[in-house]
């Protein structure tokens, strides 16, 4: 494995309290030494990157993906979905298991972080909360996770039997895993189609309450309090209510370990940009009032928000090219997330740079407790991305590197361009 040497960049590293110029070497897939700019000794025989005018980082994770594999092919594979993740810069990317045949077992768990699905950067998978994701009976999560399981979850089919939330929660504590919650109560969104308000009244489209949403995060919450003793972890996917995440906030407060993620397209975009029927703009949960929008923003800058996950959510052409209550949920947003969050949340609210790529890193890697990554501290996996924190550009999704192409920002300004992403020392993407 070849050496790599990044040198004149400027390392900001949140998780180590590092933002200084600094050089840094890889070897053998691991940190290997970091020095003063122009003090590194052991860069000899090791092919060097100039990183002058650049931020090299510690490679992003993103906890919420969808990769399609097994079964469905024709959306996306393993391989187009993390080339599409090393373009945005991401190193790992845990993936939700609504496969077909669901990711249950050991050996689709397996199967996924294959070399042979040919992926581009490390692909953790999130296994099934319950057998089938019927929300029957739960799955065996020591066996699970014994095949690289990072966490459970039933995304896309919320756990709605109060019962089989409690077993879930209490098994996944026993073996350290994190139930990871799609919070939807199906019983009140059975025809809706996007966010319930005036938007869906002019369009004539049944809406989803935010209710729907708050109360099964509510309801979760409560049995996490009654277990306490088990010290269960509880993460709500895709968080888009003011509601749910005041309930979060309280949570916290109480000291129960629950904490949240956001998507770009909840903190950026109302269901107003659903326009005249976008399914482009359709997703689950819908995009949500200016309210919900606003809080969260202010739920991301006041650190309630432990997360920025895409939930890149691929869809074949023909697939999205239907009636508005047709079209399947998701958007793409592997490519986007990092531009995006500099964009708006340190260029435009004056987050500052290592609170934003914090949310994108070290945390996600702290909430699936995935070691050694999230940080450039020596010893530490050799994961990394280099970008141009100034240099501006548009996003044109004819040129992802996904096979989807369904996203709502084709033609957003984007602030901050990815030269390179390092995956455990190799390089996985090399930008212009």
């Amino acid at each position: 494995m070849t050496a790599i040497a990044i040198l004149n960049g400027r390392l900001i590293d949140p998780a180590a309290g590092v933002d200084a110029a600094k050089d840094i070497l890889f070897k053998d897939g691991r940190v290997a030494e970091i020095a003063g700019a122009g003090k590194l000794k052991g860069k000899n025989g090791a092919e060097v990157l100039d990183a002058a005018g650049l931020i090299v980082a510690p490679g992003l994770i993103d906890m919420h993906v969808h990769l399609r594999e097994p079964g469905q092919g024709y959306k996306e594979t393993i391989a187009t979905g993390t080339a599409a993740a090393a373009a945005g810069g991401f190193t790992s990317v845990a993936a939700m298991p609504n496969t077909s045949p669901v990711n249950d077992s050991a050996e689709v768990t397996r199967w996924m972080q294959s070399p042979e699905r040919g992926g581009a950067v490390r692909v953790f998978p999130i296994a099934a909360a319950t057998r089938g994701s019927k929300g029957e009976s739960i799955s065996d999560y020591a066996a699970l996770k014994a095949a690289g399981a990072v966490a459970v979850s039933d995304d896309g089919k919320p756990i709605l039997k109060d019962s089989v939330m409690r077993e879930a929660l209490a098994a996944a504590a026993r073996v350290g895993l994190t139930v990871i919650q799609h919070a939807e109560d199906t019983r009140l969104t059975q025809g809706a189609s996007m966010n319930l308000g005036p938007v869906s009244f002019r369009l004539g489209l049944r809406g989803m309450s935010n209710d729907s949403e708050s109360l099964i995060v509510e309801r979760d919450i409560r049995l996490v309090a009654e277990l306490r003793d088990a010290h269960p972890h509880l993460h709500v996917a895709h968080t888009s209510t003011a509601a749910a995440l005041t309930a979060v906030r309280q949570a916290r407060r109480n000291g129960l370990r629950v904490t949240c993620e956001v998507a770009p397209h909840h903190f950026l975009l109302t269901d107003e940009h659903v326009g005249l029927y976008n399914t482009h703009a359709k997703m689950c949960p819908p995009l949500r009032s200016a309210a919900d929008r606003d809080a969260m923003i202010e739920g991301i800058l006041d650190g309630v928000v432990d997360a920025i996950a895409t939930d890149h959510a691929p869809h074949a052409t023909h697939e999205k090219e239907v009636e508005f209550e047709q079209a399947p949920n998701g958007v793409i947003g592997l490519e986007t997330a990092l531009g995006l969050s500099l964009r708006w949340l340190h260029g435009e609210w004056k987050m500052p740079l290592g609170r934003v790529l914090s949310l994108l890193s070290a945390q996600p890697a702290a909430l699936l407790g995935l070691k050694g990554r999230g940080t450039l501290a020596v010893g530490s996996l050799a994961d990394a991305v280099v970008f141009d924190p100034k240099a501006e550009w548009t996003y044109r999704a004819a040129e992802s590197k996904s096979k989807a192409k369904n996203t709502p920002f084709d033609g957003w300004p984007m602030l901050g361009k990815v030269r390179w992403t390092i995956g455990e020392g190799r390089i996985a993407y090399a930008g212009a």
